[in-house]
This record gives C-alpha cells, structure tokens and sequence, in this order.
C-alpha cells in the first residue's frame, strides 16, 4: 500500500499510543483535526487531508465517539521508524 510520507508520520505516532482528536461544526461535519502524540506533544503533519485518507484507508477508527486510533490494518502498514529521541 503506497502511504505518503505524512500518512507514514501520523501512523508512527498513533502506533505509539497517541490519537487523533477531531472538532465538528454543528451540523457534524468535520472541521478541525489535531494529532496528539503520546507525550502530549501535537503533531504537524495531520492534516484534514491526512485524516481523510487514513479514515477512507481504515488505518484509523473511533470506538464509541472516542478519539480515533490506530487499526490493526494501520498497524500493519506502518513503516517501523528509529525513535529520535
């Protein structure tokens, strides 16, 4: 499966134990999306465009209107990366 390097980035941080919370307007639709790392850091790279495609994908899923995380296809598809820390 082809994923863009800030796909890539964002399934990182949620296959470390962070998660992705979304603001929606009234009417429901989605309108602001923040990556929120493990440490509580925010991660640039997730974009709505990001959320999109990794939504559509299913590499990321809500369980009872939680924020949403990684999937097992995600965690599958993830890339394994050096921890820079």
């Amino acid at each position: 499966m082809n994923i863009s390097r800030g796909e890539q980035r964002t399934l990182h941080a949620l296959a470390q134990g962070g998660s992705v919370h979304v603001e929606k307007d009234p009417k429901g639709k989605i309108m602001k999306v923040t990556c929120i790392n493990r440490d509580g850091w925010a991660l640039a790279d997730c974009t709505l465009g990001v959320f999109k495609r990794l939504k559509n994908r299913r590499l990321i899923a809500s369980q009872a209107s939680g924020p949403y995380r990684i999937t097992r296809d995600g965690l599958t598809a993830v890339r394994p990366q050096l921890d820079n820390r």
